[in-house]
C-alpha cells in the first residue's frame, strides 16, 4: 500500500482549526475584508449558499410564509421596550449616530459634531421590534392572521472572537417572524419551522442532526421557548445550525401587536421568530471536509459535475472541446435529486492535472477528465469526490465508464453520493455520543485533556432554575462546556442529576460548542 499524498498541507486530526481555515482557503470560498470580524465570500462559498438560499426558500414559502425586506437601522428606543431582548444583545450592537463627515484638517475624516442624530440607530443584530413595528399597523382583525413574514438579509453583531462562516461580525441569514391568534397555534408554527431546518440540514445539507429545546440559560433574549438543531462536527464539538423561538405575547406587548377577535374583543398576538445563517456553510465544511478540501453534498454544489478537456494547445482541441460539450449537453438534459443535472465545462487555459486538484480542494462531486484518447474510445475518466483514493497504490480511483454510461448512471452516482455523507456523518456522531455517565468526576473525565475530540455526553439532570440553574452553568463553565438542547422523542429520565443530586426529570446534551 502506498502512502497517499492528500491536497491540503495539515489534516484534521493534526489541528482542525487550521485545517478549517485552509479548507476555506484552498476552496477558495472566502477571505478576511480588511474590518475585523467580517469576509468576502467569493463565488464558489457564496454559490453554495446560493443552493442554500433556494432549497430552504423553497420549504419556506411551501408552509405560505412570504417574504419581506425591513430596514438595516432599527431606532434605539424599539429594543429599548423589551428589557431582556435589549439586555440580551446590548453587547453586540453596533450603533450608528452621525450622518455626515467632515474633513479633520489633517487629511482625514471625523464624525461632523452638527450631525450628530438626535436618536442612535442600531444596525440590525436581528428584526423582532422593527417587523413587530409593522405587525402593529398591519394587523387590526382576526381575519389578518396568521401573518407570516421572512427576510433574507445582513445582520451585525459585534463579535469578539471571530472565525469566518461560524461567528462573524456581519453575516447572512434569513428570519422569519409570525403572529398567531392563540398560543396554541403559535407552537404550532415553532415546531413546524423546527421540523423544516431538521429536514434541510438532513436532507438537503446531508449533515445529522438532533432536534430539541434549549434550557432556560441558553433562550433567545425575551423568548418563551428556544428550540434548536444541534449538530456535531468532526472534532466532536457542537454547532448551532438553526433556532425556532415561541415568543410568547411580550414583543407584542412591546410593539403593540393587537387583532379584534370574532366576538369584538381585543387580543395581544403570540409571536415566533425563527432563523438559519451562513454559519451552516462552516457547518458544511466541519461536518464533510476531509484531507483534500471540501465535499459539497450534491444537492448543494453549485456544479455537481465539472467536465475537464485535456487540452494542449494543438489543433485537435477543437474536437475535443466539440466532444465534451456533446458531453455536457447530454448531461446537462439528466435529472439528479429533482433538479436538472449542474454541470460546467471548465475551459480555462492550463493543465488537466491542476485544474482537476483545484476542483477536489472545491469539493466538486464528480470530475470527468476527457483526453483524446478518451475521445477515441468513447470512455470519460471519472473521478467522486466521496472515493478519491485507491487505498492500494495511492493514487486516484479514476473510473472509465462509456460516455453513454455515464450519462445513464451519473445522476444515480450523484443521489448515492448525497445519502452516503448523511449516512457516514451520522455514524460518526453516533460513535461519539456517551450515555452512562453518572456524576460529574466522570463528565469530567470523558472530557479531559487527554480526549482530543471527546464528542457529546447525554446526561440527566432536574432542570434547576434561578440561583441552582448558575450553580449549574459554573460546573460546565469550569469544564469549558455548554447545554445544547433536550433532544426530543427520547426515553424519559430514570436517574439522578449529576449536578445536584436531585431526582433527574430530562436528559440533555453537554458537549463543546462553536
Amino acid at each position: 500500500m502506498s502512502a497517499i499524498r492528500h491536497a491540503l498541507t495539515i489534516k484534521r486530526e493534526d489541528d482542525f482549526a487550521k485545517w478549517y481555515q485552509e479548507v476555506i482557503s484552498a476552496a477558495d470560498m472566502a477571505e478576511e475584508s480588511g474590518v475585523r470580524g467580517c469576509m468576502v465570500i467569493k463565488p464558489w462559498g457564496y454559490g453554495i449558499w446560493e443552493r442554500m438560499q433556494r432549497l430552504l426558500d423553497d420549504r419556506i414559502k411551501a408552509a405560505g410564509v412570504q417574504n419581506a425586506y425591513f430596514p438595516l437601522f432599527i431606532p434605539l428606543a424599539n429594543f429599548e421596550r423589551e428589557a431582556a431582548h435589549v439586555e440580551g444583545f446590548a453587547k453586540e450592537m453596533a450603533v450608528v449616530t452621525h450622518h455626515r463627515l467632515i474633513a479633520d484638517g489633517e487629511g482625514g475624516l471625523i464624525p461632523d459634531p452638527e450631525a450628530k442624530l438626535e436618536e442612535p440607530l442600531v444596525v440590525r443584530p436581528t428584526s423582532e421590534t422593527i417587523i413587530g413595528d409593522a405587525m402593529s399597523r398591519w394587523i387590526q382583525s382576526w381575519r389578518d392572521l396568521p401573518l407570516k413574514l421572512n427576510q433574507w438579509a445582513n445582520v451585525v453583531r459585534w463579535e469578539m472572537r471571530t472565525r469566518m462562516f461560524l461567528r462573524t461580525s456581519e453575516f447572512l441569514w434569513q428570519e422569519g417572524h409570525t403572529a398567531h391568534a392563540d398560543e396554541d397555534e403559535a407552537r404550532v408554527e415553532t415546531m413546524r419551522a423546527l421540523e423544516m431546518y431538521r429536514a434541510f440540514a438532513e436532507e438537503d445539507v446531508a449533515m445529522p442532526v438532533i432536534a430539541g429545546e434549549k434550557p432556560e440559560n441558553e433562550r433567545f433574549p425575551g423568548a418563551r421557548e428556544t428550540w434548536s438543531i444541534e449538530a456535531m462536527m468532526q472534532d466532536g464539538k457542537a454547532l448551532q445550525a438553526g433556532t425556532s423561538h415561541y415568543l410568547g405575547t411580550s414583543f407584542a406587548e412591546a410593539a403593540n401587536i393587537r387583532y379584534q377577535d370574532r366576538e369584538g374583543g381585543q387580543q395581544r398576538c403570540h409571536t415566533v421568530s425563527w432563523g438559519m445563517s451562513t454559519r451552516m456553510v462552516g457547518g458544511l465544511i466541519m461536518t464533510h471536509g476531509d484531507d483534500d478540501g471540501l465535499r459539497v453534498p450534491p444537492a448543494l454544489a453549485p456544479f455537481q459535475i465539472v467536465i475537464l478537456p485535456m487540452l494542449r494547445d494543438k489543433p485537435e482541441d477543437e474536437a475535443l472541446l466539440d466532444y465534451c460539450e456533446g458531453l455536457r449537453a447530454g448531461l446537462a438534459g439528466q435529472f439528479a435529486l429533482g433538479e436538472p443535472l449542474r454541470v460546467l465545462l471548465d475551459t480555462r487555459p492550463g493543465k488537466a492535472a491542476a485544474k482537476r486538484w483545484d476542483w477536489v480542494r472545491k469539493g466538486a462531486p464528480i470530475i470527468l477528465e476527457v483526453g483524446s484518447r478518451d475521445m477515441e474510445n468513447g470512455v470519460v475518466s471519472m473521478l467522486r469526490r466521496d472515493e478519491l483514493w485507491n487505498a492500494e497504490n495511492g493514487k486516484p480511483a479514476f473510473q472509465n465508464p462509456t460516455r453513454e454510461v455515464a450519462q445513464e448512471t451519473l445522476s444515480s452516482v450523484l443521489a448515492d453520493m448525497q445519502s452516503g455523507l448523511f449516512t457516514e456523518a451520522r455514524e460518526r456522531r453516533e460513535a461519539n455520543i456517551t450515555r452512562d455517565i453518572s456524576d460529574m468526576d466522570a463528565l469530567a473525565a470523558f472530557f479531559g485533556e487527554d480526549r482530543r475530540y471527546p464528542g457529546w455526553a447525554e446526561v440527566q439532570w432536574s432542570k434547576p432554575t434561578g440561583d441552582g440553574l448558575k450553580s449549574v452553568e459554573e460546573q460546565l463553565k469550569a469544564l469549558k462546556l455548554t447545554f445544547r438542547n433536550v433532544p426530543m422523542n427520547t426515553p424519559p429520565a430514570d436517574g439522578t442529576c449529576i449536578f445536584t443530586g436531585a431526582p433527574a426529570v430530562e436528559r440533555i446534551y453537554v458537549a463543546r460548542a462553536y
